[in-house]
């Protein structure tokens, strides 16, 4: 019978039962490896488990990419008045049709056997198939949204990287201005700079370019938004630079000899991407609602090209009567900028490492 001997814990001697090797079962208790990753992988997978921004996200791709497939089958043109033919009298029987409702020809077609496309949403006051004009309006008020995002994306992000890096002189001038900007009253200065933009020979400048169908007011409003709108993302940036260029690798590439641009461009715009992402992102709703708004006020896109804000407006003139047709655009233009918004907070909440501990 074998007796255990008592481990003196005071001896010299080494416990070879110590280095025997590990089971499989142990090492797989005591190794636990975190596959590699990147901040975006981290920030996705946080975005993903926020059910409210995930639905928002599909919400607005399946809007985007309703408003550019669409019009590719609809039988219907946004432009095309249904009740008039050239050389024959015009029809008003397509003009104010209720949703779903047709024409005297369309009728006509129908009790003969023929197929009629129905008009989901009815028509206009001149006879055009609403529905694909809420399409269009969707489009051009997306499209808006996201070109003036990227215009202020790149003024905000020069002018605030520049005074940020920079300092000095350069961020005393660029910050005097941008306190000016922001003193001025926002949709007074847009209307007023929307009103005058359209007096000018703006309009003969772009005709028989491909920018004549979008029409001068919209040219306008991008040139409103480059000129207002930059203020907020150059001092978000500027703040976010102005912590980072203090940091150890700054230092180390400015002892390199790097140039000021290079490390702009290499060091610190990439560290403060989250914070321009998230700007971005929120920016886009605002720049939408202002086109809405500057269509509702008869500043906004050209007709016969349609916006929500220009399809609202005219609705109004039969609100009594029509009321669906105010209704239908108010509630995409919500439904539109609600969703952004959504989406916006979620990626702000994803890729700040401020809000992730």
């Amino acid at each position: 019978m074998k007796t255990e001997m008592k481990k003196n814990p005071f001896t010299m001697h080494i416990d070879v039962d110590s280095f025997l090797p590990a089971s499989a079962e142990e090492k797989e208790y005591m190794v636990q490896m975190r596959p590699s990753t990147t901040f975006f992988r981290d920030g996705v997978k946080r975005l993903l488990r926020n059910k409210v921004a995930t639905v928002s996200f599909i919400v607005i791709v399946v809007i985007a990419l309703s408003s550019l497939l669409i019009p590719l089958f609809w039988p219907y043109a946004y432009d095309r008045q249904l009740g008039v033919a050239l050389g024959k009298p015009v029809d008003d029987s397509y003009n104010n049709l209720a949703p779903f409702e047709y024409g005297a020809t369309e009728r006509a077609r129908i009790e003969a056997g023929e197929f009629v496309f129905p008009h989901l949403f009815g028509t206009d006051s001149a006879g055009r198939d609403y529905f694909i004009r809420i399409v269009y309006g969707t489009r051009i008020s997306l499209v808006v949204g996201f070109f003036a995002s990227i215009i202020v994306l790149i003024i905000g992000l020069l002018v605030g990287s520049l005074a940020g890096y920079f300092g000095g002189k350069v961020d005393l001038i660029t910050m005097r201005i941008v306190d000016i900007i922001y003193s001025l009253p926002d949709m007074l200065m847009v209307i007023l700079l929307a009103a005058v933009l359209k007096q000018t020979k703006l309009a003969e400048m772009i005709e028989g370019t491909f920018l004549e169908r979008v029409g001068s007011n919209i040219i306008s409003l991008f040139i409103v938004f480059a000129l207002l709108y930059w203020v907020s993302m150059a001092r978000l940036i500027r703040g976010q630079i102005l912590s980072l260029r203090e940091q150890e690798y700054v230092l180390a590439a400015r002892s390199t000899g790097a140039k000021g641009s290079w490390i702009i461009r290499k060091h610190l715009i990439p560290n403060c991407i989250s914070v321009i992402i998230i700007s971005t992102a929120l920016q886009i709703p605002s720049a939408i609602f202002t086109e809405s708004y500057l269509s509702f006020l008869g500043l906004g896109i050209n007709a016969p090209m349609p916006s929500l804000g220009s399809l609202a407006s005219d609705a109004l003139n039969g609100i009594n009567t029509y009321g669906y047709r105010l209704a239908i655009p108010a509630v995409v233009i919500s439904l539109i900028v609600l969703s952004l918004n959504l989406f916006g907070d979620g990626l702000r909440d994803a890729f700040d490492p401020k809000l992730n501990g």
